[in-house]
């Protein structure tokens, strides 16, 4: 039940991913654990066979991004997509004013999600019913800001940095020697800022671009967006889609954030055949990843409850 991670390349959906990845590995059980646009690219999480059954839990996970916010021209789509439907000179926009735009964002707790989206009502996609010029109401969702740092800011997106490195402490940085990214089609020179953000599961950047956009009395758009990390999987371990066949396997195992506790062969026997379980086992104060003796994942589990069981 391996899992896999793509560098997830422009144009795509993520469902179009799926796809491909049925037909390169030769398997039908393949699903994600987060969409990504498809002008976005960078960290799109596999999951096959039975590491499907996880996929509520990397879902949820944090995510990482590195976000280009071009600013003096906002879109419908709210992304390099457009078209353009609003413009403003924002050649006066200084690295200070967008600083201090940020803070107020590490406390947000709600936010409107764009038009263009994939949530439902009535059975429509947003996405769907906005392209028809009839955008669904949509009401503020939670979102969350863990973390924003303004990484970089010229007078148009192409003379900002597009290569980049992990720290020893695990950051992205610019490093022209680095990992190279790649961008969508840019909607013309408009002033841009470079962003590093870690984000609540649901929190869409395109959104966040539209918001500090008028936080500071611009349109604006999210004009580059690459996925850096998804929980426990950054972009250092990603794959081309077209090398997924001869790609190297991560055990569902090391996917999962939480602590780890080995159980017996006789325990893990007990857990996969669903014998009763030990009230000294499932004494536990948070959720627990449950391996055998050789490493393999045999449960997920919380205080008082086993979520799943893998056989």
């Amino acid at each position: 039940m391996p899992v896999y991670v793509i560098d997830k390349p422009l144009g795509l959906t993520s469902h179009d991913v799926v796809a491909i990845a049925r037909r390169s590995l030769s398997i039908q059980p393949v699903g994600h654990a987060g969409t990504l646009d498809p002008l976005a690219g960078g960290v799109l999480v596999l999951l096959v066979a039975e590491a499907t059954k996880i996929s509520s839990f990397l879902t949820g996970s944090d995510k990482e991004y590195l976000a280009w916010v071009s600013f003096g021209a906002g879109t419908e789509t709210l992304d390099a997509e457009g078209p353009i439907t609003a413009t403003a000179d924002a050649s006066a926009l200084t690295q200070a004013t967008l600083e201090a735009a940020l803070p107020p964002f590490l406390t947000m707790t709600a936010q409107l999600p764009p038009s263009y989206s994939a949530i439902k009502q009535g059975g429509v996609k947003g996405y769907q019913a906005a392209r028809r010029g009839q955008a669904l109401p949509l009401e503020p969702r939670p979102v969350g800001y863990r973390r924003i740092a303004l990484l970089g800011f010229a007078a148009t997106r192409d003379a900002l940095p597009r290569a980049f490195s992990l720290t020893p402490a695990g950051d992205w940085r610019v490093n022209e020697r680095g990992l190279r990214v790649t961008l969508p089609e840019a909607l013309g020179g408009f002033p841009t800022a470079l962003l590093l953000l870690t984000v609540q599961a649901g929190t869409y950047l395109r959104a966040f671009a539209r918001d500090l956009g008028a936080a500071i009395g611009f349109p604006a758009h999210l004009s580059g967006l690459v996925r850096t990390r998804a929980g426990q999987l950054g972009l250092e371990r990603a794959v081309p889609l077209d090398a997924l066949p001869d790609a190297p396997a991560i055990a569902p195992a090391d996917t999962l954030p939480y602590p780890v506790l080995r159980l017996t062969g006789e325990q893990a026997i007990h857990f996969r055949q669903g014998r009763p379980l030990s009230s000294n086992l499932l004494n536990l104060n948070e959720r627990t990843t449950l391996l055998d003796p050789h490493g393999r994942l045999v449960a997920i589990a919380e205080p008082q409850k086993l979520l799943r069981v893998w056989h």
